[in-house]
């Protein structure tokens, strides 16, 4: 295969990807707007169908700052529910030392976890340091 044909299919086949990225924030936005009826929806999908690139062009232009302004909702949606899954982190090492010396105590950990842990908070990267 001769450079250039190289060349013509390396830059088509970028074209192409960003096109179908393009499409699919097109498609993703149609189905998060809420004001948008079914049938705008149905006119949208079939123009990018038959006419891809006047309609993209179009759809971007047309309601490329309402597309900024649903992402951003979107966006502050999905963190708060990210946050219910992470844990509490402890306020300082001491706090996590005190934790791991109540297990130790406890009997539910040995002495070499409680200076690993110990290690851990005090931010050692190797335990056994």
């Amino acid at each position: 295969m001769p450079f250039n044909d190289l060349l013509w299919f390396m830059m088509w086949s970028f074209w192409f990807v960003a096109y179908l990225y393009v499409v699919i924030l097109i498609v993703t936005d149609l189905f998060r707007d809420d004001e948008a009826g079914g049938w705008m929806r149905a006119v949208w999908i079939v123009g990018l169908v038959f006419v891809p690139f006047l309609t993209g062009l179009l759809y971007l232009i047309l309601r490329g700052k309402g597309m900024a302004e649903r992402a951003q909702s979107a966006r502050h949606r999905v963190v708060p529910e990210a946050d219910d899954y992470r844990p509490a982190a402890s306020t300082t090492p001491a706090d996590d030392i005190a934790g791991a010396k109540r297990l130790l105590d406890a009997g539910t950990i040995t002495h070499g976890e409680f200076d690993a842990l110990k290690s851990k908070a005090l931010g050692n990267q190797y335990y056994g340091v």
